[in-house]
């Protein structure tokens, strides 16, 4: 059998590379994982000691990211749903649902054991986002991706001034990759990352936090 010239060779090797490249993307920042990363930062933030970041750090945690990736995983499990990405319009929406009673009640804990408001506001702007969410999948599949990398990073923005700013390229990043991937159109990752800015903005301004 006779070799493929290598001409044939190297445009199939560059797609690949770009393809996971695009799938490490995904799964490295994928929307549990980047809300894990912000409530770690916030809770050391605002925590007065050890005991209290711990604490503040499993509550927001559990409700954002563990609770809910426990979840998915139990629903893929058991084939309610067809894959982790929840790829399916319809699935997606019942999801959801169950990921705003999962923001919800966090948003209310933290606020009932007074946590410091910077963790309360992001809890609720996860909320009204997951809300908001919800109601699009409806008609549209908006790309969660996209608001998962872009809320934490204007978050962390607005809490720090200049110093995050050399990682708002991520933001691009993953919404490239989301296309690449066919998991999304242009429009679909422009406004996951504009609802993440919206929400974020808003809650910030509500609750007067201010940069640190």
């Amino acid at each position: 059998m006779v070799d493929p010239p290598l001409a044939q060779i190297a445009p199939i090797k560059t797609r690949r590379v770009w393809r996971d490249l695009a799938r490490i993307l995904s799964t490295i920042f994928n929307p549990f994982l980047t809300s894990l990363a912000l409530f770690v930062i916030l809770a050391h933030a605002s925590a007065h000691d050890t005991l209290e970041f711990w604490w503040l750090l499993f509550v927001s945690t559990f409700f954002t990211s563990i609770g809910p990736m426990l979840y998915v995983f139990w629903l893929y499990a058991s084939d309610r749903i067809s894959d982790l990405d929840m790829s399916v319009r319809r699935e997606r929406e019942a999801v959801f649902g169950a990921f705003v009673v999962f923001y919800l009640v966090g948003t209310i804990v933290l606020w009932l054991i007074h946590a410091p408001r910077i963790l309360i506001a992001t809890m609720a702007a996860f909320t009204l986002s997951t809300i908001v969410c919800q109601y699009i999948t409806r008609y549209w599949k908006i790309s969660t991706h996209a608001l998962g990398i872009t809320a934490p990073l204007v978050a962390l923005t607005l809490l720090y001034g200049r110093a995050p700013l050399p990682f708002l390229v991520l933001i691009p990043m993953v919404c490239w990759a989301r296309v690449y991937l066919k998991a999304h159109s242009v429009a679909q990752v422009i406004a996951g990352a504009g609802l993440a800015l919206a929400s974020t903005l808003f809650f910030f301004h509500v609750f007067h936090i201010a940069e640190l």
